[in-house]
This record gives structure tokens, C-alpha cells and sequence, in this order.
């Protein structure tokens, strides 16, 4: 029957697909926020590797083909910095999203001893905003204009209050 997602550590191979599903995941906040020079839309091949070097990059796979992606790096005070959650859009609104960040959200906890997990998104996005809410997010502070079309609304969780969650599961 049909292919199982499995979701695993990103190898540096994996780079070029990861920036490719990044550049269609994020055409849609492009267009809401009308302006196609937002990061994510402009990250080169070269700080997307950085970043693999960094921190934990996890993706999602279909067969061979990546469909998901999730990044995340642990500082000095034990704060999870979550960024750039993509799942393709033919897959979009099944949970895949929601076991990504889960099982980001065990790695950090495990292998970095995350004490608190914070991401952040656009105010428009109200996909993303009900998504979080749902996996337990809170808005932390004011919206942070960053122009007059986009404010960031951070969000963030206890690692407490996180399931534990492995990060090779498939479904």
C-alpha cells in the first residue's frame, strides 16, 4: 500500500532538497505578508549547511523524498530556539508538522537539556498561530513589528509540559 513518513536526523546530503521544500513552503507567507525577500526566501545553500553544522535539523521522508523539515539549537540559558518548520503543502494539515516539532522538541530536551522551547511566527499566520496554541505554545510578550506589513508573535512552552517523544517514529 502507501509509503510510511519516517522522520530522522537531515545528513549534510540532504541540504539542496531541505532549501528547495523551504523555498515552496514559505511562497504562501510571502504572498500574506507581500514581500518576497523574507529569510527564508533568500537563506543561501552555504547558511543552510551552516546551520546543519549548528544545530539539530531534523527532516521528514517519504521514500527518498524529503517533505518536512525542523530546526532547532539550544543556548546558553537552556532555551530551545526553534525556526523554519516546513512540511509540503500536499502534505500539510495530516500532524506531520506537529510530530516534527514534537520530536525536535524530545532531541532538545534529551541530548541538550532544553528547559524551555521558543519559536516564533508571523501575526498573519493564523494556520501556524492555531497549530502552536494547539501543541501548547503561549504568546510570550507583545508582537514585534519588524515592518509595517509583518509583526513576529513569539510563542513559547516548558519543556515540562512537552511529551516525550522519539524522533524516528513513523506513522
Amino acid at each position: 500500500m502507501g509509503m510510511s513518513v519516517t522522520i530522522s536526523t537531515a545528513e549534510h546530503s540532504d541540504a539542496e532538497k531541505i532549501l528547495k521544500l523551504q523555498y515552496l513552503c514559505y511562497q504562501g507567507e510571502a504572498e500574506l505578508y507581500g514581500d518576497y525577500a523574507i529569510e527564508p526566501l533568500t537563506q543561501t545553500l552555504d547558511e543552510l549547511r551552516a546551520e546543519l553544522a549548528e544545530g539539530v535539523v531534523l527532516v521528514a521522508r517519504l521514500g527518498q523524498e524529503v517533505v518536512g523539515s525542523v530546526r532547532g539549537a539550544v543556548d546558553d540559558d537552556g532555551t530551545a530556539r526553534i525556526g523554519k518548520l516546513i512540511v509540503h503543502p500536499r502534505l500539510q494539515r495530516h500532524g506531520l508538522g506537529g510530530r516534527l516539532l514534537a520530536a525536535l522538541e524530545g532531541r532538545l530536551a534529551a541530548e541538550a537539556e532544553a528547559k524551555r522551547y521558543r519559536l516564533f511566527t508571523g501575526h498573519r499566520s493564523q494556520v501556524n498561530l492555531r497549530m502552536y496554541r494547539k501543541l501548547g505554545y503561549e504568546q510570550v510578550g507583545a508582537a514585534e513589528p519588524v515592518s509595517r506589513r509583518l509583526s513576529l508573535v513569539h510563542m513559547e512552552k516548558s519543556a515540562q509540559s512537552a511529551p516525550p517523544a522519539t524522533y524516528a517514529a513513523t506513522a
